[in-house]
């Protein structure tokens, strides 16, 4: 059967409705034991059953013949190759304890590192591609509102140092932010490991906070100012236990720096092998802005590839580039003027901006709009 369109299912609700006519249905990572399907008489002429678990007796052979295509699950993996939602801290953590870090994380971290993480063999690195793709794809679904049914996400994005301080001023600043756009309706996104990442996340969980549960927040936290000092997710998880629900943010961090923690205040975790593709889709979905704390060469590269996607419209989005921090900036870095000079006479350059004004920050956020790219 030639296929004109494909349906993604990947709950057993979807599934029974669509009565086992599953032509041209491409089935994610489900167990099939409790479905309501009668296999002798199932239609399924370009159907995909991606790492399905079958009821014992299924003929497979019998699928195939009629037309479907079968991938099978991969043994002995930590990880889901197929999973069709995003991680949540709560998965992620499981095994974890102050004394001891068992966790699904770590798990993932070490088998990902004992199988090479720079040449896996070509089993592993297909596990790890097809994970990255259904990580892409639940994604999606979050950010197009499919996930909490609130329509389409404004999001923007913060970059920035990942050993900044909990203590940093900056630090502080990113948390009001984060705090304030999730107020105004934005979806905050972060690479999701320490530093200015979690004080984007950290806001964005504080949003239905008053000044005064954010201060004693960022107290906790300060107990314990960077990723690699004792007692740094102790704080953390004591933060949460102050203020155990929290608004809804997106951290997007990556096992190739796992030795990094995951920070605590995401709701969704969208964690790749691959920190190319983390990167670049991370600045792509971030059509309502990036706002740049101060950072080093990753968040610097970070710059260099957002202007990128601005200046030849990649993504077909314009969007704004927030530069928190003139000191590092316009002083010690001078990247401000040098992407500035760059996007001279581009659609970008109106939406440049360089501060170390909270309110700033908020206003070109709230002011600016995406803007489709034009050729010139």
């Amino acid at each position: 059967m030639k296929c004109s369109s494909v349906r993604e299912i990947d709950t057993l609700t979807s599934l029974k409705r669509l009565q086992g006519q599953l032509n041209c249905a491409v089935i994610q990572g489900l167990d099939l034991t409790q479905a309501e399907l009668d296999w002798e008489t199932l239609e399924c002429d370009g159907a995909v059953f991606m790492g399905c678990h079958f009821p014992d007796g299924v003929d497979e052979q019998s699928l195939r013949r009629r037309g479907a295509m079968i991938l099978p699950k991969f043994a002995n993996l930590p990880y889901h190759p197929y999973r069709h939602e995003l991680y949540s801290r709560e998965e992620l953590m499981c095994g974890w304890t102050p004394g001891h870090d068992d966790s699904v994380d770590k798990k993932i971290y070490d088998h990902f590192h004992s199988k090479g993480r720079h040449n896996p063999d070509v089993l592993e690195a297909m596990a790890q591609r097809l994970h990255d793709h259904a990580i892409d794809d639940a994604l999606r679904d979050l950010l197009e509102g499919r996930v909490e049914r609130d329509g389409r996400k404004k999001v923007v994005a913060v970059m920035g140092g990942h050993g900044t301080p909990r203590t940093d001023p900056y630090y502080r600043k990113v948390a009001h932010i984060t705090r304030q756009l999730t107020r105004a309706g934005y979806f905050i996104a972060s690479g999701g490991g320490p530093g200015m990442m979690e004080a984007a996340n950290l806001g964005a969980w504080m949003a239905n906070a008053d000044d005064h549960d954010l201060e004693t927040a960022l107290q906790i936290l300060g107990r314990s100012p960077v990723y690699t000092d004792a007692g740094y997710m102790e704080c953390a998880q004591e933060v949460i236990d102050l203020h155990p629900v929290g608004s809804s943010s997106l951290a997007v961090p990556t096992w190739f720096y796992g030795h990094e923690p995951t920070n605590f205040f995401s709701r969704y975790v969208a964690k790749y092998f691959s920190n190319s593709i983390r990167e670049d889709g991370l600045l792509a979905i971030a059509t309502y802005g990036v706002i740049y704390a101060p950072g080093s060469a990753g968040t610097t590269q970070e710059i260099f590839m957002d202007a990128t996607q601005n200046h030849y419209g990649t993504f077909d989005w314009i969007s704004p580039m927030i530069f928190l921090g003139k000191k590092r900036y316009l002083e010690e870095t001078m990247l401000f003027d040098c992407i500035s000079q760059l996007a001279e006479g581009k659609q970008y350059g109106e939406m440049l901006l360089c501060t170390d004004d909270v309110e700033d920050v908020c206003s070109a956020i709230e002011n600016y709009q995406p803007t489709h790219y034009q050729q010139p």
